[in-house]
């Protein structure tokens, strides 16, 4: 799996807040589809950094984290 540094500029609207995320300050996990790749940001901390994955390897992650 291979994980970059973006800064590829992303519209605001484009980013989803995981469903597990709190409004209380918990752990703030957004992702972004973009073309051939997934972005992941803190969104506490949206301009600090953000991870760019590959759609396989995104997708695999999935796969795994759903146990499937």
């Amino acid at each position: 799996m291979s994980v970059q540094h973006s800064k590829t500029a992303v519209p605001e609207a484009a980013w989803t807040k995981s469903s597990y995320s709190t409004g209380n300050g918990g752990e703030c996990v957004e992702v972004a589809a973009v073309s051939g790749a997934v972005l992941v940001r803190d969104s506490k901390r949206p301009a600090v950094a953000r991870l760019a994955f590959g759609t396989e390897a995104w997708g695999g992650f999935m796969r795994m984290a759903a146990g499937r």
